[in-house]
């Protein structure tokens, strides 16, 4: 389940970040300090991003940071950042991005179901409405919880 993925202290709110190289280490560093990913699982981010584009730009205003597994992916995780001011990803049909959903799995697998939820929060308006407006974290964990 999602919420078994997010916790509390893996969620942002009103972040500054000066590119989107930032904002993904900005989306990052949660899971960073709770050691559920390494520094070259960043690093990789951010050299596949430099390669084959904004791949993690996934619909209008959300990216999904993520690297394959075996660069420092350590425990299954999923971090929320809300940035304060969009950064441009250079995903002319998306852009801005403004949420950042930072995730990290140990297989290719036990996340599948967690996406599937996250794929149906990404497709309700209040979802949005509720990343804009909480105040703090829980009311963003709150309100994945209430729609599992």
């Amino acid at each position: 389940m999602l919420s078994e993925m997010i916790k509390e202290e893996y969620i942002q709110l009103g972040i500054e970040a000066a590119d989107w190289e930032d904002a993904i280490r900005q989306s990052a560093k949660p899971l960073l300090h709770n050691g559920k990913i390494t520094v070259e699982y960043i690093e990789k981010i951010i050299e596949t991003t430099q390669t084959l584009g904004p791949y993690i730009v996934i619909t209008k205003y959300v990216a999904l940071p993520h690297a394959p597994t075996q660069y420092g992916a350590l425990d299954l995780a999923m971090g929320i950042t809300t940035l304060k001011t969009p950064v441009v990803s250079g995903n002319k049909t998306n852009d801005p991005v403004k949420y950042l959903f930072c995730m990290s799995a140990k297989d290719s697998e036990t996340h599948l179901e967690s996406m599937a939820a996250l794929v149906n929060l990404l497709s309700d308006q209040k979802f949005y409405q509720i990343l804009d407006t909480a105040k703090n974290p829980r009311d963003i964990l709150n309100y994945i919880i209430e729609k599992e």
